[in-house]
Order: structure tokens, then C-alpha cells, then sequence
């Protein structure tokens, strides 16, 4: 079916998917190493592009395609490539895109480890890296150097919560001859569409809101040029990063009720952060649904919703935060992020513990932060399980 024209929720269903020769009513899994060609003409055909068939799945497979396609179609791009991580995707777009020389600009507070890759292995190759809170665009202009190749966003920021202002970073890397990246995890294609908004290549950790179920580790790209999806995916070949196609599968089903889990859990957060917000232990919450958000306005007309991603911190510090998460039951203390299943974390001893302490105060992961993924369970025993821990931290 061509979806172009239709709607998010049918594209979640029927995006990518393909009729097989048995008439599966869902994508089936391929799951193979290798295929067979018809003949030697055939393989050599596929092998030099003038036949589209499959040859290996490190360098594809129809259960992965299936999946690419459909995130594809959600994000308005030209094509998607399926990673083994979301690591795997962020690994591929840099080597994809920077070279030894070459400088990239990177919002400050990102995932730990999308930082500290660059920090510790490109810098050895020669790749300059330069952290900016890129909520202030000023920071991205000054920043930029003649040998900057991308302007990399994470919007909202892990784990700060701050907005980046996307067209107005589309417009910088258009007139300095920069590729803009944008990290999409936390808001999803539900809520957010940053190719429209004029970036290059979006990207996100598929473990969290489009898988949504805490049972599969994986990475997507998008590009919205055709060019761009070709070196992109060239580097990812090589490096071997491929998805396998059971995660492919796992994910085509999780990513069908995108709409619905997200729609949920972000009923829920509305309702918790006005609860915390309210809360005389709460110190600050930062939640974009918040008018009392620094960046609530800009929210409201970049997303189609506000998530249901938060931080908050404590009066007592890092040590009532400790006790909090000693002391919830229902939430479940992990990382990871997005899952159907309420989860709460400490960034700067875990996530983030990578950055340096100094770093992470720059980018305003403090000691207090904790963040707090809103899952679909009932709000009000989401709100009676914070209430609890908090009568012990007295």
C-alpha cells in the first residue's frame, strides 16, 4: 500500500509493509545470513546495483527494509537505515559525516555516550567537538569554526528537558554550509518531524518510545536526501552495525501503537508534573507542558504534544534523590527511557557518569537531577508511589 497520502496512525500500521508470496497479514521475519541468487547474472547484478535483490543481511534484509520504510514514512524522509543500537546509528552518522580535521557542534546535554565518543575516540582521529547549550542559538554561531561540518541537536535535551529551536538551527546550517542533525528519541515522529523543519538527517534510539516495551535495543536514521542516505548507509554497512531482522519484527509490532502509548503517558506526565511541581520537597521541574518551562512557548509550535520525558530535583539535594529512588515501587529504577513502564534514573551517576563533573555542570546536569520517564500505568498510582517515597525522605 502507498501511504504517502495517509494519515500517522495508518502509516504506523501499513508504512514499509509488503505482500509475500505466502500472503502474511504481517511482515514475516527473513531471518537469514545470506540469499540465493536466480543465477550468476543475478547475483552480479545485484552486487553492482542494477538489480535491487537481497545479497546479506549486514547489508540488508526485507524484515529490516520493511522497518526503515516505515520509519521513513513517519518522519517525511527519502529512506531510513536500521542500526544494531542506537549508539550504532549515532557512530555511523559521524563517521558518515566527519573527517580527520573536521569539527562538529553538539548540544551539551545530550546522552552520555553520544559525548563521550567523540570525546575519547574522534578526538584521537583529529575530530574536533564543541558542546553548547544550543537552546541559545548565539551558542551555535559563536561556536562555529571554518572547518564545522555538522550542527548535531538533541531536542528536548537528555536529560535538562531544554528546546532547541530547530528552524532556527536549520536556517544557521544553511548559511554556514553545515548538516543538521537532530537526535529525535524523546519526542518521537509522533510529536516531532525534524525534516520538516528543515533538518538533514534525523535519528533516534529505537529502544525507547517507537519500540516502547524495554525488550529490543536498536537505531534508526532518516535523511530527506537521497545522496546523504547513501554515504550514511555505506558507513553503517562497513562498520557493520546492521539491525538483525528479529528486532526488525519485535519493532514493526511495538512501533503500531506509537500513538496510543504516547497519547497516554503523556496525559499521565501532565498530570505529575503539576503534582511535583506543586510539591513542597520539588526544588524545580523541568517538563515542557509547564508554562513555567523557559521554553514552553517554542514547545507548543515545534511539538505535536509535550512527552512524557521529565527532570526534577529535590530540597535535599542528591541525597533525597538517592532516597526517593530507593524508596518507589512502582516506577522502576533503570535507565532507558519511553517504555510503557514508568522508570526513574540519577543522569550524572549513571547515564552521564562518562562526563566529567565539570561538563556536566556546564550542560546543567547537576547532582539533584533526577529523570523520570511517564509510562501508561494509572496516573494516580503513578502520583501514590512518588507520595509514599516521599513521606521517607523526612
Amino acid at each position: 500500500m502507498n501511504t504517502k497520502d495517509k494519515g500517522f496512525n495508518t502509516k504506523l500500521i501499513h508504512a514499509g509493509a509488503f505482500d509475500d508470496e505466502f500472503g502474511s497479514a504481517t511482515v514475516p521475519i527473513y531471518q537469514t545470513s545470506t540469499f540465493k541468487f536466480k543465477s550468476a547474472r543475478h547475483g552480479a547484478d545485484c552486487f553492482s546495483g542494477k538489480s535491487d535483490g537481497y545479497i546479506y543481511t549486514r547489508i540488508a534484509n526485507p524484515t529490516i527494509r520493511a522497518f526503515e520504510q516505515n520509519i521513513a514514512a513517519l518522519e517525511n524522509g527519502y529512506d531510513g537505515i536500521a542500526t544494531s543500537s542506537g549508539m550504532a546509528a549515532i557512530t555511523s552518522v559521524y563517521m558518515a559525516l566527519l573527517g580527520a580535521g573536521s569539527h562538529i557542534v553538539s548540544s551539551d546535554a545530550v546522552y552520555g555516550p553520544a559525548r563521550g565518543v567523540l570525546e575519547q575516540d574522534f578526538s584521537r582521529f583529529n575530530v574536533e567537538a564543541t558542546f553548547v547549550n544550543t537552546a541559545n542559538t548565539e551558542n551555535i554561531l559563536k561556536a562555529i569554526k571554518p572547518n564545522t561540518k555538522v550542527l548535531y541537536v538533541e531536542t528536548p535535551a537528555n536529560p535538562t528537558m531544554e528546546i532547541t529551536d530547530l528552524k532556527a538551527c536549520a536556517k544557521i546550517a544553511r548559511e554556514k554550509g553545515l548538516l543538521l542533525v537532530v537526535d529525535n528519541t524523546f519526542s518521537s515522529p509522533y510529536l516531532q518531524k525534524p525534516l520538516d523543519m528543515g533538518a538533514d538527517v534525523v535519528l533516534h534510539s529505537i529502544t525507547k518510545f517507537i519500540n516502547g516495551h524495554a525488550d529490543i535495543v536498536g537505531g534508526v536514521i532518516v535523511t530527506k536526501d537521497p545522496e546523504l542516505y547513501k554515504k550514511i548507509r555505506h558507513s553503517m554497512v562497513y562498520m557493520g552495525c546492521n539491525m538483525d531482522p528479529t528486532q526488525a519484527f519485535m519493532v514493526l509490532r511495538g512501533v503500531k501503537t506509537l500513538a496510543l502509548r504516547i497519547e497516554r503517558a503523556q496525559q499521565n506526565a501532565q498530570k505529575i508534573a503539576t503534582y511535583l511541581q506543586n510539591h513542597p520537597m520539588v526544588a524545580w521541574i523541568k517538563y515542557p507542558g509547564l508554562p513555567s518551562h523557559p521554553q514552553y512557548e517554542l514547545a507548543k509550535t515545534q511539538m505535536d504534544g509535550f512527552g512524557s520525558m521529565m527532570s526534577f530535583g529535590l530540597k535535599g539535594g542528591y541525597e533525597a534523590g538517592r532516597k526517593l529512588m530507593d524508596n518507589v515501587h512502582l516506577a522502576i529504577l533503570a535507565v532507558s527511557l519511553g517504555g510503557v513502564e514508568t522508570l526513574i534514573q540519577h543522569p550524572a551517576s549513571m547515564t552521564h557518569a562518562g562526563v566529567s563533573h565539570e561538563h556536566k555542570q556546564a550542560a546543567g546536569i547537576t547532582d539533584d537531577l533526577v529523570r523520570f520517564s511517564v509510562g501508561i500505568e494509572d496516573a494516580e498510582d503513578i502520583i501514590a508511589d512518588l507520595e509514599q517515597a516521599f513521606t521517607k525522605l523526612d
